[in-house]
């Protein structure tokens, strides 16, 4: 994966350059504060399992790559926003750094310089996949928006949640490696399937994550419970305590009440009651069928890697 890195930066920095002018700074604050570039990467290893190459023209795979990481960085901004994040990946988040306005107007820019550059390509596919991976996106943020502080929250809304907030990106990014390679339909699909259940194991691994000690996460643990996001090791808490506890939390994550030594101390108990690891293994199950998907496709290296990533999906500490 470390091979293909350079590349994809490269081809990052070009985009971020063609960006208009008043749009740049903001954008380039969060395009280039890091991050694992987990769905460029995605895209072309699944190009290269097909055996596409990157011949360095204008419509190269790591340009159409890193569409994907800018769609995902506008919505970062804009999720900073919403949530009145203070940082991002350890920095000022862009609208701290800059303002509410201009973030937003930034990440604006950044998904209109992603569609025309899709375009490109003269793929109706590649452009169907990505609009539909943006609406989806925005639809997933929508339904988390109206779950906030809703304690009767149900699993299946839980899933519909991180299926369109984080999955449907992932999805694309495999979908969009096999269409660039002229993959079958068949071979498609299953890049398709591979794609959402690792995006679906990686967001309920982060909510795992979220309770984790402060000093293991490099950040405040309990970000959810303080933004009033029901999430598993949260839902998984609150129906394991006593009537008069549990009512008592629900009154307090209703209203957004809980101290910060609540918080803390919530996390805590979830991590010593082994919450965070059952809710680990409930990743597993996508997991399994991430890999499964990977059963029909042509062996490689690539396809290693591809195993691999499902490895680092489940055991990853941040």
């Amino acid at each position: 994966m470390a091979l293909e890195l350079p590349g994809i930066n490269k081809a990052l920095e070009a985009l971020a350059e063609e960006l208009p002018g008043p749009a740049k700074p903001a954008a380039r604050h969060t395009l280039m504060a890091g991050g694992k570039r987990l769905r460029p990467l995605l895209t072309v290893l699944f190009a290269r399992l097909f055996g596409a190459k990157d011949d360095g023209t204008g419509r190269s795979l790591y340009r159409l790559a890193c569409t994907l990481e800018m769609l995902h960085c506008a919505t970062l901004m804009h999720d900073d926003v919403i949530d009145n994040a203070d940082t991002r990946r350890g920095k000022p988040a862009a609208h701290v750094v800059y303002d509410n306005t201009t973030a937003i107007l930034a990440g604006d820019a950044m998904l209109s310089c992603a569609n025309a550059c899709v375009a490109e390509y003269n793929d109706p596919a590649l452009c169907h996949v990505f609009a539909k991976a943006t609406a989806e996106t925005t639809a997933g943020e929508i339904l988390e928006l109206n779950a906030l502080r809703n304690t009767a929250l149900k699993a299946e809304e839980y899933t519909d949640i991180i299926r369109g907030k984080t999955a449907r990106l992932i999805r694309a990014a495999c979908e969009m490696g096999a269409l660039f390679a002229k993959a079958t339909q068949k071979q498609t699909e299953a890049a398709a399937v591979y794609g959402e259940c690792t995006g679906l194991a990686f967001q309920i691994v982060d909510d795992a994550l979220d309770v984790a000690d402060a000093a293991t996460i490099g950040k405040p643990s309990g970000g959810d419970l303080r933004e009033g996001k029901l999430t598993p090791p949260l839902q998984i808490y609150r129906d394991r305590l006593d009537e008069a506890s549990r009512s008592s939390f629900n009154a307090k994550f209703a209203e957004g009440a809980f101290s910060e030594e609540e918080i803390t101390s919530v996390c805590a108990q979830i991590r010593t009651m082994g919450i965070d690891t059952e809710v680990r293994h409930m990743a597993d199950v996508y997991l399994d069928k991430a890999a499964s998907a990977l059963n029909d496709l042509p062996n490689g290296s690539e396809r290693g890697i591809l195993e691999e990533i499902l490895t680092y999906v489940r055991d990853r500490k941040k």
